[in-house]
């Protein structure tokens, strides 16, 4: 059974919002634009919606493979976020700790380097 888009954008908030926080997606929603509210309204629907919603991998997982690609690609500055995330979906920081050695080998030490020093940013001394 195919979902509505009115059922995926409730499903992709619901997801969104236990995933990221009520703090984040509020801002989110608050800085919606004629400039991106098509793309906020697609994010939701689909990524969180449709492909975060789907019971083929829990959230744990998710998180996992977020932040290997976030590191992976050098998008850093979605990187604090996913941190966060991923302690919300049940990640230790020593299993974040293991994921950013894992992209470390396969990327290289300066990426590690940095995810290494962004999570102490972002989550503070251990």
């Amino acid at each position: 059974m195919s979902l509505s888009d009115d059922d995926r954008r409730a499903q992709g908030m619901e997801v969104r919002r236990a995933v990221l926080g009520d703090e984040h997606v509020d801002r989110a929603v608050a800085g919606v634009n004629p400039d991106n509210e098509d793309f906020q309204d697609y994010i939701t629907r689909v990524a969180w919606g449709d492909i975060w919603s789907r019971p083929g991998l829990d959230r744990r997982s998710r998180s996992i493979v977020v932040l290997s690609v976030l590191m992976t690609a050098g998008y850093w500055e979605e990187v604090p976020m996913h941190f966060r995330a991923a302690i919300t979906n049940g990640l230790t920081r020593e299993e974040i700790r293991e994921v950013i050695l894992q992209v470390g080998l396969y990327r290289g030490v300066p990426i590690a380097n940095h995810g290494t020093g962004l999570l102490r940013e972002t989550l503070g001394d251990a």
